[in-house]
């Protein structure tokens, strides 16, 4: 048996604190994809799409350090309906600007604190990413059973 199979993953921290994200939102029937990337040079931890088609981004921040580095976040807004931070309960949550959403989160499980506003996204740009969506979830699928494949995601 190979051995880096029976081994757990080693998570990051932010990896930790999406996972529990992920697991809350389909808790409340969204789909997640982590590290998605809505258009070149940009990279969100999770994307969410809910069951009437909304489209949430959460960015899942660890430390103080970690957050005074993003300098993107603001560019992620025109991808999304809504917008979240996720954070552990050691994190300074007083830094985060308070218009935006905020998820407490831990590895297993997380709960939203505070609802993002609502900027609806335009039709067309809701179904570019829908589409985008779709087809990152069934590459990354198809990549599960075919691990040779090259997909540019």
């Amino acid at each position: 048996m190979d051995s880096n199979i029976s081994r757990p993953l080693l998570l990051q921290p932010g990896q930790r604190l999406a996972r529990g994200v992920c697991r809350h939102l389909r808790s409340l029937d969204f789909a997640t994809i982590e590290e998605f990337v809505p258009s070149p040079g940009l990279r969100v931890d999770v994307l969410a799409l809910g069951p009437k088609g909304e489209i949430w981004v959460i960015e899942c921040k660890s430390s103080r350090v970690d957050f005074l580095s993003d300098q993107k976040w603001h560019q992620y807004l025109p991808w999304c309906d809504r917008f979240f931070w996720a954070v552990d309960s050691a994190f300074p949550a007083e830094i985060l600007p308070e218009d935006s959403g905020l998820i407490l989160a831990d590895d297993y499980d997380a709960a939203i604190l505070r609802m993002g506003p609502q900027t609806p996204l335009a039709p067309a740009r809701r179904k570019g990413m829908t589409q985008k969506i779709a087809r990152h979830a069934a590459f990354r699928l198809h990549m599960l059973r075919d691990p040779g494949l090259s997909v540019s995601l």
